[in-house]
């Protein structure tokens, strides 16, 4: 029988956290937590220091002092291969998808950490959230829309089957309609059983969906608590 998360340990903590760019110090004592289940959101102006938060839990930039602990278990030196192989995948700022590589492709290429055991599987349910996709299964990823490549970053993400998913600004560049859609798509995410870590400037859509949430000013934490409190701040 599945035991039920263990809500006292975080899932993911940062602790104390310092980073540097060169002679730039890019995150400044940051301390916050996520526990399972969770949606936490981070939202911020641009530069203040969201993606770098989210590249130090792969190691880049590495953090030069504090923690980052997944599950209690401190990961700040962990191998960037390994610490995929931990159930955490990345949804990452402009998505980054293969451009030259079909749809399905790119998919496969999210399956690295796991290996293909669940691919068709898994390939059905991505399928199934994303029905377009399906339509372009053999198409180049780079000839989609932005909202489909979007959507494709999401889906390959997913193919590792992670329990904690970081997305990095997933409404970026995209039109209000789809913004609206992807946001959809990050709560039924959640329903499924997933942990989000959203990184958004959009502070609005961040915080409707999720239900705590920090504040970052120039690599600091500026503000905590709950969502619906900063919403109305």
């Amino acid at each position: 029988m599945n035991q039920p998360p263990d809500q006292t340990v975080p899932l993911l903590q940062f602790d104390g956290v310092h980073a540097y760019y060169g002679p730039v110090e890019a995150l400044k004592n940051v301390s916050l937590h996520i526990h399972p289940g969770e949606i936490v959101s981070l939202i911020g102006a641009n530069g203040a220091g969201k993606t770098t938060l989210l590249s130090s839990v792969f190691g880049a930039p590495r953090v030069s002092s504090g923690k980052i602990l997944h599950r209690g278990d401190d990961i700040s030196a962990t191998p960037t291969n390994l610490i995929s192989r931990r159930s955490i995948a990345l949804v990452p700022e402009g998505r980054q998808i293969y451009q030259d590589m079909s749809v399905e492709e790119n998919m496969i290429m999210g399956t690295t950490p796991i290996g293909m055991d669940h691919f068709d599987e898994d390939r059905t349910a991505m399928f199934g959230l994303f029905p377009r996709l399906k339509e372009r299964r053999n198409q180049l990823a780079g000839t989609m829309s932005g909202g489909e490549q979007q959507m494709l970053a999401i889906a390959r993400a997913m193919m590792a089957r992670p329990e904690l998913i970081l997305f990095d600004e997933p409404s970026l560049g995209l039109a209000p309609l789809v913004v609206k859609r992807v946001f959809e798509v990050l709560g039924e995410i959640a329903a499924l059983g997933k942990t989000i870590f959203l990184v958004e400037q959009n502070a609005n859509h961040a915080l409707k969906l999720s239900q705590r949430a920090y504040v970052m000013v120039n690599g600091r934490i500026h503000l905590s608590g709950e969502s619906a409190s900063l919403l109305d701040n």
